[in-house]
């Protein structure tokens, strides 16, 4: 920008046009030329010169401790003799703002149920539908396009043995969710599986009187998540992933019936061939006594 003002004399205003920034902008670049010569336009640090409102290190630490005592912003401003505000301020900027977030994580419970149907784990995952090689692809996100809509992706996973079985449809609405749920139990009856207990998130459509009597239809019983805890469903969840790295996102596909069209392949890999690390690195169906049907 100086280059074209300076030497090529053009006008601040054309050289913004040409960059796509504001005139200001130029003149910015033009007045730093002017004070300090090129070693004036190397990037500077945006790093405040001073910060006069950070508390010290050591009255941080102990307002942190307090905290941690479970002491109030109140209680802890009037034993700090510091305005309240600025304790807010300093525990919100800790993390520590909320009295859930003093409480540690609990540990990750694993569990297997001993046999095949005892558990099945039911989740949607939501794919934007593709027209062309998508961004996920390509890095490329200026190409992003919009208004093509979305898919989902079903899963229903076996607890003990892992046998997935999968249907990409159009919406997640109750329908769709109750539907696959009953030629879910048909796919897995077919397996010499018989479903006894179903969990779900607490989705719209998972809550609906619909999907209680698809549940009740199957003589099962309906096991709901936590609120905000999809780690519970973990099974499904960790299927989802595996699901987006090895199928949905692995390659560039010109179409959503493209993509398609290799999801039933990679499922009978994946329950058939694939090793499975909680598995002994086996394959899902290779817990299952019955496994003369195709999947």
């Amino acid at each position: 920008m100086v280059q074209r003002v300076m030497e090529q004399g053009m006008h601040p205003q054309l050289v913004a046009g040409q960059f796509a920034v504001n005139v200001s902008t130029v003149y910015k670049w033009l007045r730093r030329f002017r004070e300090g010569g090129l070693e004036a336009l190397r990037d500077r640090s945006s790093k405040p010169h001073r910060c006069p409102r950070r508390l010290p290190v050591e009255r941080i630490a102990t307002l942190a401790a307090m905290r941690r005592m479970r002491m109030s912003s109140p209680e802890i401003a009037f034993s700090l003799s510091m305005p309240v505000s600025t304790v807010g301020n300093e525990l919100r900027r800790l993390g520590l703002n909320r009295l859930s977030r003093l409480e540690p994580r609990p540990p990750v419970v694993r569990y297997e149920h001993q046999a095949p149907g005892d558990m099945v784990h039911i989740d949607i995952k939501k794919l934007g539908r593709i027209d062309g090689v998508g961004h996920r692809i390509t890095g490329d996100r200026s190409q992003r396009k919009r208004g093509i809509g979305w898919e989902y992706l079903h899963v229903c996973v076996d607890d003990h043995s892992r046998l997935a079985y999968t249907e990409l449809l159009p919406d997640e609405k109750a329908t769709s969710a109750t539907c696959f749920l009953i030629r879910a139990n048909d796919w897995f009856a077919k397996h010499g599986i018989k479903i006894r207990r179903v969990m779900t998130d607490n989705g719209s459509a998972y809550v609906s009187h619909l999907f209680r009597a698809g549940i009740d239809f199957l003589d099962a019983r309906h096991v709901r998540t936590r609120p905000y805890t999809p780690r519970t469903n973990g099974k499904a969840e960790r299927f989802i992933q595996t699901s987006i790295k090895e199928w949905a996102y692995k390659q560039a596909y010109e179409s959503s019936d493209e993509r398609q069209s290799f999801l039933a392949p990679w499922i009978a890999y994946y329950n058939h061939r694939r090793p499975h690390a909680s598995l002994n690195h086996k394959p899902p169906l290779s817990r299952l006594a019955c496994c003369a049907q195709p999947v």
